[in-house]
C-alpha cells in the first residue's frame, strides 16, 4: 500500500474539516474533506470526497461535524444531509454516498491511503 502525505497534524482543526488535493500515481487528483473529531478527549482522524454528490459542488470540508446513533457524521453545508465518516453512506439517501479514505499518522504527518495503489 502507497500512503501519500497530505498535510502536518496541527494544520487540522479540531472538531472541524479542511480541504486537501492529492495526485495519484496516475496523475489524478482528488480532493478530500480532512476531519479530526475529538472523541473521549482524542483526536480521531477521517477523510471523505469533498464532493456532495447531492449539492453538486466541493464544500463537505465546511459541514458541520456531529453523530447520529453514535456514527460520527459530516452535515453538508449546502442541503444538510449527513455523510458518515466511516462508510460514507448518507444517512437519508441511502442510495447516495461519498468515498471514505483510511488515514495515518507518521509522526505529526497525516498520510492518506492511496486506494487505487497496485
Amino acid at each position: 500500500m502507497r500512503w501519500v502525505t497530505l498535510c502536518r497534524q496541527n494544520d487540522l482543526l479540531e472538531n472541524a474539516g479542511v480541504a486537501a488535493m492529492y495526485e495519484d500515481i496516475h496523475g489524478d487528483k482528488h480532493q478530500l474533506a480532512l476531519f479530526s473529531l475529538i472523541q473521549a478527549g482524542k483526536p480521531h482522524l477521517f477523510a471523505t470526497g469533498n464532493w456532495d454528490p447531492i449539492g453538486k459542488a466541493n464544500v463537505l470540508s465546511r459541514g458541520i461535524l456531529g453523530s447520529v446513533d453514535e456514527e460520527p457524521v459530516v452535515a453538508s453545508p449546502l442541503y444538510k444531509q449527513h455523510f458518515s465518516l466511516i462508510s460514507g453512506q448518507c444517512l437519508e439517501q441511502p442510495d447516495c454516498s461519498v468515498p471514505v479514505y483510511a488515514l495515518r499518522l507518521q509522526g505529526d504527518w497525516v498520510q492518506v491511503a492511496e486506494q487505487d495503489y497496485i
